[in-house]
């Protein structure tokens, strides 16, 4: 259930329970079924996995309160609107280009009155549909869906296409060990010959190489098989077997099938449990000598031993001294999260014995095995610390090994003293509210259950938390499935975990983990920029048609128009805008969070600055234009739209990035954004200069498109120089909330 397969000591006072569908390696028992079904453990775990997961995500969330504001906003000023209009047109304050009032009240018709209300209604319609960003799901589904494209070739699988974006806003990762930090591949990395750690098999003598080898090569459940001299040796096993046969292979020089022709073996004792260790009596077909090898588990094999032996081969007696002095490199691999196996050996005198006597052994030496860290690990967890992603190990190896590899991959470090490792029974003891209270200082979880890791999650996700999840078991489904997103391995993942999760590490590489954080901060990006670009046009057209028609009863931009604002600006806008890559930049803030306001201050700063700019200058032309330039009212009111769109055009430049002064920075390397800005400008040179009749246009100059352009270049400069102004980390409404409360 701890997806660590250990033996677990079943006593029937201390720890008389049996889990379904476990295994039973030694000893005999008469069991009572006393729960089947979801009542079990098991059953209860993938009751959790198959529970449909309905929760939002938080930029769903976000978005969703957004667009309601956004509605209600749109709404009341298309109210507002629709009243003005109204009441102007049946005054007699709304005039044509002749200067004549609109409404005569001598000849009122049905016809008349209805007609009027139609496009005054049609009038304020126009606002809400300009008002409502409906390119918004578009840009969020595009950045999705280009990001998910692309994270492919980074060997992250997604599997549900909100979970590219929850990754921006993860604050806390929870992984397990073995698989994911770990290769799952058992090495030896340290090796003792008494009180020796000789460099190689060249420092000890032959007789100890010799019987080394048959320690590890016979009394063995592995195998070594060799197809030809060319190819490397097969070896299979358990990890530990593997770990110890390819060790004797590659540094001991062992010949499996040598030695099988040299020995015979005339009894084993399988490993025992209670004395953690086996056994194998063998008769050399040389000299007719008969040996007794034993190995285990380091403490316990040293405790039977009475004589250890030298590097030079010689048997020396296991004196006090040196029995503190070996039992203390046994403590040292201990602490340095090494499983540390001894090898001892028995001359036997006759081969009638049907047991192997293990009293009175001679010591060969202590090897110590290691599941070693990724490579990639370290530098990976110090980019998440970086990026302010907390990192907690959850595991079901002991509190030692978990220590010392936690350490090892920078989780644990010595900057970080509040940091809490404890096991899963522990915080399985403790009620809700402790558990709530010491979560956060929990960086390791070790012996836990899979429903501890599920209730590590769920705490988690209490304190605000989004929180990330990783594993390779079926055991880790649970929590795969409770997170906001699951990370399952794509290599030794099993089937229940990649489907309980939602992206699935391809190289099982925790690396790969950093980089989809990096895609998610991306999507989150991307989409802020496309809702600073839109909103920054929504904000222009609606308080420009607003004071233009409160002030003169009319609106500067037609119906047509404003409807063909809103197509290319949501559709082009959020093509352009969704397809940029992320930057290394992007780790080196906070993450989002679930709490942090979609719009932030430097957002709303941009998105002001260019919004008054827009309305000043088309309000002018709204108002001076055909004073300054000549021409007559439809003139002017196509001066209106053209720079209104090219405006646009230009402020798509700034959008792409919020914080960034040089917004040209890379942008000829995204060739997508380059050839939406072109196909934006020629389909408005259509619309202006040839399709006059359906947008309401009329043809311009040379000099009249040069202003256009001046003046939505000037957006440039304006984007440039308000980047120089400073907004506070905190929003509007915290330091409201907290000025009030002080």
């Amino acid at each position: 259930m701890t997806g660590e397969p250990y033996p677990v000591e079943i006593d029937a006072e201390k720890n008389p329970f049996l889990t379904g569908g476990v295994k039973i390696i030694d000893g005999y028992g008469r069991m009572l079924v006393t729960a089947v079904g979801t009542d079990t453990l098991w059953g209860e775990m993938m009751s959790s996995i198959t529970r449909e997961n309905t929760e939002a995500t938080p930029l769903q969330e976000r978005l969703e309160r957004l667009t309601s504001s956004i509605g209600k906003i749109g709404v009341a000023v298309a109210v507002l609107v629709f009243t003005v209009l109204t009441a102007r047109h049946f005054t007699g304050s709304t005039k044509d280009d002749q200067g004549k009032p609109l409404f005569n009240k001598d000849r009122v018709t049905f016809d008349a009155v209805f007609s009027s209300l139609v496009v005054i209604f049609q009038q304020a319609v126009t606002i809400i549909v300009v008002a409502i960003p409906e390119g918004l799901p578009l840009a969020v589904t595009l950045t999705l869906a280009f990001s998910m494209k692309r994270m492919v070739k980074e060997n992250a699988l997604v599997r549900r296409l909100s979970a590219c974006e929850t990754m921006g806003s993860v604050t806390a990762i929870c992984t397990d060990k073995t698989g994911t930090l770990t290769l799952n591949q058992m090495k030896v990395t340290e090796f003792w010959v008494g009180t020796d750690q000789p460099r190689g098999a060249t420092a000890i003598a032959g007789s100890v190489v010799s019987l080394l080898c048959q320690g590890a090569g016979l009394n063995t459940t592995g195998s070594v098989y060799k197809p030809d001299n060319v190819s490397p040796p097969e070896i299979t096993g358990s990890p530990t077997e593997k770990a110890l046969l390819s060790w004797a292979v590659a540094d001991l020089g062992m010949d499996a099938d040598a030695l099988k022709r040299s020995c015979k073996v005339l009894h084993v004792e399988a490993f025992n449990s209670d004395k953690k260790r086996s056994g194998v009596m063998i008769k050399d077909n040389v000299t007719g000598g008969v040996v007794a090898h034993w190995k285990g588990a380091a403490e316990m094999v040293l405790a039977s031993c009475s004589m250890y032996v030298d590097t030079d081969g010689a048997a020396r007696e296991l004196g006090v001294e040196q029995r503190r002095n070996l039992e203390k490199v046994i403590n040292d691999m201990a602490g340095g999260s090494l499983r540390c196996i001894a090898f001892a050996y028995k001359q036997v005198n006759g081969t009638e014995q049907s047991k192997i006597d293990d009293d009175g052994l001679t010591l060969l030496g202590f090897v110590g095995l290691k599941d070693p860290c990724r490579p990639e690990v370290k530098a990976a967890i110090e980019a998440c610390t970086k990026a302010g992603v907390a990192v907690k190990m959850v595991t079901g190896d002991n509190i030692l090994t978990a220590r010392a590899i936690a350490k090892e991959c920078g989780i644990i470090s010595s900057n970080d003293p509040n940091g809490i490792v404890i096991e899963g029974h522990e915080f399985r003891a403790m009620s809700p509210e402790q558990q709530l209270e010491i979560v956060d200082r929990i960086r390791v979880m070790a012996r836990s259950l899979p429903l501890d890791k599920l209730a590590l999650v769920q705490r988690l996700k209490q304190k605000g938390h989004v929180v990330a999840v990783t594993g390779d078991g079926t055991n880790d489904a649970p929590a795969l499935k409770e997170a906001d997103v699951g990370l399952s391995m794509g290599v030794q993942g099993t089937e229940v975990a990649k489907e309980s999760s939602d992206i699935i590490i391809l190289n099982d590489n925790f690396d790969t983990v950093v980089t989809a954080t990096r895609w998610g901060r991306c999507v989150y990006n991307n989409i802020q920029k496309f809702i600073q670009f839109q909103l920054t046009v929504n904000v222009a057209a609606l308080v420009i048609n607003f004071v233009s028609a409160i002030t003169t009863g009319k609106m500067p931009l037609t119906t047509v128009q404003l409807l063909w604002v809103n197509l290319i600006m949501d559709t082009m806008g959020a093509l352009a805008l969704a397809t940029d890559t992320p930057t290394k930049a992007l780790m080196d803030r906070p993450p989002i969070g679930r709490t942090a306001p979609l719009i932030s201050n430097a957002m709303w700063r941009n998105l002001a600055a260019q919004a008054a700019f827009q309305i000043a200058v088309l309000l002018a032309l709204q108002y001076r234009g055909r004073d300054l330039f000549g021409t007559d009212e439809k003139a002017n009111g196509t001066m209106i739209f053209n720079a209104f769109v090219l405006c646009q055009v230009f402020n798509e430049f700034n959008a792409r990035d919020i914080e960034k002064k040089n917004v040209f920075a890379g942008v000829l390397k995204n060739r997508m954004f380059l050839a939406i800005i072109a196909v934006t400008l020629v389909l408005q040179v259509v619309m202006v200069e040839v399709l006059t009749r359906f947008a309401g246009t009329k043809r311009l100059g040379l000099g009249q498109w040069g202003v256009c352009l001046a003046i939505a270049a000037v957006s440039w400069p304006i984007g440039w120089a308000v980047k120089f102004i400073p907004v506070p980390d905190r929003t509007l409404h915290d330091i409201l909330t907290r000025s009030k409360s002080s």
